[in-house]
């Protein structure tokens, strides 16, 4: 969005504005045209555009309307034929399906991108239109923002523009699910904020709020988080927040809500940071939330919890906690504290804080288009004080991939990442984890492994939950849990990975990857033992050489090759690795595979066995 708009919008707040316009590309769309036809009605319209209109200061506009992604430009809709209408009511179709479920509509604005405006009369007209386009549709209006603009200065009657978030009201559990990791130095509010967004009740200054979070006595006796635990929220298709206040049971939140963001609390613990590791590379999470108290700063394991983060890609913003307890001159400076790191050249973040509900709306939709976007938002969960601020963002954020992505990965075969395994009584085995491609379905007949051997074991999928209420069909990038039924629990473990049997999947005992050694007290040489991350996959890995060099220091490039120890896994080219030991860190990537030379045959299950037994 350009600088002028948000200024016209009242997100001019003096802290990264002004240089947001120049640090990313300009995109009305939160995916780029791919088509040819898009790509030259693009350029069409902008050359008509740069005919026909002089932009000046005092006359902001949006870039040309893309003819991909969910953002569509109406000038007005003031009563359309009944053809028109059908035509509006496919195009809104199409809108929500690029945005899986969510659509923004600007009223007011050409086709070109110029703010033109609409008189008092005909935006109410419009908007009448497109609450009916809406219930046509299945979908509901909220109206996010109204301005007036300065489009032809001699007119007498004010003109505005209005900004409205369709979303779709869903239908078969078809919620749009993103999930939001939680990040932080330990004793920075992280479960306690949770708590107050899911509960719907503040915390009274002694840890309440995050007492229902909690999964363990010894962390209910030490306030610290020790384990990764799941907590949703849930925004209904009016945009009104979902949660535990009004209903019971998860169930009736998953019921209720048409956009839902899971929360995955991870532990601020230094000694705990290889399940923070864990959950950040397992998880997928859409985006990061870092947590850091007001009156301590940056301390602890904010910054090495940041660098993971950008490390692994995943788009972060920062909620500054605890307002409550701090002047207003402490809070600044540790605003000036986070803005001077994420502007510091290994980052290279454009700050954003958030003052107003504008600042929110412009905020949600600029981090979503550009990743050096950071928005920070200051608040408190003892008074409440901006609560609401981070709960709009939360509603109008949009998804990151967009629904041809989506179904790319949904017309692949079933791969689903084993990130937990539990014993349920009268249920049997339950494994829960992330669909990452394909679709799956109760009844279905995969393959789990590897096992020790570098073999598979057939299985066959019972019920599936996803948010703790059941599910009939699980697509790809969704979390769930999956009942296994009489599956022998000790033959499964964390970094497995269930497949279609069709699959051909590369089991290795040693990979190379191309890799920066981020830091690292002496120097990175062959026989060196490591902790390995890549996806679900945690294990301790030998150096067995390092292609080029003898040795590696802090900041060097190189080309390793490594050697798993305990058992082989199922690895994927191009997959991100971070590792770790003691005070060592490194990223990088896979760049080859060695498999094992003979893939050996999936194992037949207890029944099967039974089966040719009794034949």
């Amino acid at each position: 969005m350009d600088e002028r708009v948000s200024d016209l919008f009242g997100s001019g707040n003096g802290h990264g504005s002004g240089s947001q316009a120049s640090n990313f590309k300009q995109g009305n769309g939160y995916s780029v045209p791919s088509r040819k036809a898009g790509v030259k009605n693009n350029k069409k319209s902008k050359a008509r555009f740069s005919r026909n209109f002089k932009p000046s200061n005092n006359t902001p506009y949006l870039p040309p309307e893309a003819e991909e992604g969910n953002i569509e430009y109406k000038l007005k809709l003031v009563n359309p034929t009944q053809y028109r209408f059908e035509h509006l009511a496919t195009q809104m179709k199409w809108r929500l399906q690029e945005g899986r479920g969510e659509a923004v509509y600007q009223i007011g604005v050409e086709d070109n991108g110029m703010l033109v405006g609409l008189s008092e009369k005909d935006m109410r007209a419009s908007l009448k239109t497109l609450h009916k386009l809406a219930e046509k549709v299945g979908a509901d209006i909220t109206v996010l923002r109204q301005r007036e603009v300065d489009y032809d200065s001699d007119a007498d009657v004010p003109r505005k523009i209005a900004e409205v978030l369709i979303r779709k009201v869903p239908d078969d559990q078809q919620f749009l699910d993103l999930r939001v990791a939680v990040l932080g130095n330990v004793d920075s509010g992280k479960s306690t904020l949770l708590g107050v967004l899911t509960q719907g009740e503040l915390d009274n200054g002694r840890g309440r709020a995050r007492l229902n979070l909690f999964r363990h006595l010894h962390e209910i006796q030490t306030g610290r988080t020790s384990s990764i635990s799941f907590e949703i929220l849930g925004f209904n298709s009016k945009g009104e927040v979902v949660n535990y206040s009004e209903s019971r049971t998860a169930e009736e939140i998953c019921e209720s809500a048409s956009k839902m963001i899971t929360f995955i609390d991870l532990a601020g613990h230094h000694k705990y940071l290889k399940t923070t590791i864990f959950g950040l590379t397992s998880y997928c999470p859409d985006f990061a939330m870092l947590v850091v108290s007001a009156n301590t700063g940056i301390a602890g394991t904010t910054r090495e919890h940041l660098g993971l983060a950008m490390a692994l890609k995943v788009p972060i913003f920062i909620v500054i906690s605890k307002v409550d307890l701090c002047t207003r001159a402490t809070v600044e400076r540790t605003v000036r504290q986070l803005e001077r790191v994420l502007k510091q050249p290994g980052c290279n973040k454009v700050p954003m804080v958030i003052h107003s509900t504008d600042d929110a709306v412009t905020a949600a939709q600029q981090f979503a288009q550009s990743p050096n976007i950071t928005p920070i938002f200051t608040l408190s969960s003892v008074s409440g004080e901006s609560l609401d601020l981070l709960k709009v963002f939360f509603n109008i954020i949009p998804p990151l991939s967009n629904s041809k992505e989506q179904e790319e990965l949904m017309q692949q075969l079933t791969e689903f990442q084993v990130d937990e395994i539990y014993t349920v009584p009268e249920v049997g085995t339950v494994v829960g984890g992330t669909l990452y491609s394909g679709i799956c379905r109760e009844g279905d007949q995969l393959v789990v492994g590897p096992t020790d051997l570098g073999q598979f074991h057939k299985l066959t999928v019972g019920s599936i939950q996803r948010n703790r209420s059941g599910c009939r069909v699980l697509r790809a990038g969704q979390a769930a849990t999956l009942a296994l039924g009489n599956f022998d629990r000790s033959l499964l473990r964390k970094g497995m990975v269930m497949v279609s049997p069709e699959m051909d999947p590369t089991i290795c005992w040693m990979f190379e990857a191309e890799i920066v050694l981020l830091f690292h007290a002496k120097t990175f040489h062959k026989g060196f033992q490591v902790t390995v991350h890549i996806g679900n996959v945690r294990q301790t890995a030998t150096v067995e050489a390092v292609y080029g060099k003898e040795e590696l220091r802090t900041g060097e490039k190189a080309v390793v090759l490594f050697k798993f120890i305990k058992h082989p896994e199922y690895l994927k080219v191009g997959a991100k690795v971070l590792f770790r030991q003691g005070v060592t860190k490194g990223i990088g990537h896979v760049t080859k595979l060695q498999p094992i030379t003979q893939y050996l045959p999936p194992v037949p299950s207890e029944e099967e066995e039974e089966e040719e037994e009794e034949a």
